[in-house]
């Protein structure tokens, strides 16, 4: 064998041992490549899987809140639930300020007619289609002259000077009235008065009854601040009759009042 013969088969040998070095080693940098990839690709696919749906989470938190509001109001039976609650509502103001409304009694001033915690209901519709007459009772925002007297005299705020109040009229326009001996005289004839608590202890008058206007007097002569002591009462400023009282229930009724 000479030495281009093996020189042949050495280059032949080497030329082999290249030719599958070569290709191995590129098989695993390929198979690493494939390998990491995917995993590449998984984390990409994660973070951008992830991060938006925690920001959409976020973000849709509060509408989900709005939605369920909005669902829980587009009920029928909520919906008719506040038709009929604003219809009560309306109907009961409607009543309250222009039919009737309902006062309590806060003093012994009307006694033994109305007693402390009476409530009873105020007919506002009467008065101005009829005439107010002697011996019924009226609730009524207090003149000028009772304010001045109970922040002057009594230390009341204005607020408190304020409040309505409820009275017995005891003499209407153009009537002459006289309390004398605890008795009172209306157009010179006494009254027959069984209402009251007890016989007047004050002396009174004559005084006439000017137009527009009607004396008012306490059931419980003694113990009322009323017209024998800060005068006559606009017709104007009466609010309503008095019909019943609705509670307690052991007082229900209308004795005394007409």
């Amino acid at each position: 064998m000479n030495r281009k013969t093996v020189l042949s088969i050495l280059l032949l040998i080497c030329a082999h041992e290249a030719s599958a070095f070569v290709p191995t080693q590129f098989s695993q940098q390929l198979s690493l490549t494939q390998v990491a990839r995917p995993q590449r690709q998984s984390c990409l696919f994660e973070s951008t899987e992830d991060e938006p749906t925690d920001q959409w989470e976020e973000e849709e938190s509060p509408a989900k809140e709005g939605n369920a509001v909005t669902r829980f109001f587009s009920r029928k039976d909520v919906q008719e639930d506040i038709k009929t609650y604003v219809v009560s509502l309306g109907f009961a103001l409607l009543l309250r300020f222009t039919i009737i409304e309902p006062r309590f009694i806060p003093s012994l001033s009307m006694y033994p007619t109305f007693d402390v915690g009476d409530q009873l209901a105020v007919e506002k519709v009467t008065k101005r289609i009829k005439p107010f007459y002697r011996n019924e009772v009226v609730v009524f925002n207090p003149p000028k002259s009772f304010r001045d007297i109970i922040t002057k005299n009594y230390g009341q705020d204005t607020a408190k000077a304020k409040e309505a109040l409820i009275k017995r009229i005891i003499a209407i326009e153009g009537d002459e009235v006289e309390v004398k001996s605890g008795k009172l005289f209306v157009n010179c004839e006494e009254q027959e008065e069984s209402y009251v608590a007890e016989d007047a202890e004050y002396e009174f008058g004559p005084v006439f009854v000017p137009k527009d206007s009607v004396l008012v007097l306490g059931d419980n002569r003694n113990h009322s601040l009323d017209g024998h002591i800060w005068g006559f009462l606009p017709t104007k400023n009466i609010i309503g009759r008095a019909v019943f009282v609705y509670w307690p229930p052991w007082r229900v009724g209308n004795n005394g009042m007409f």
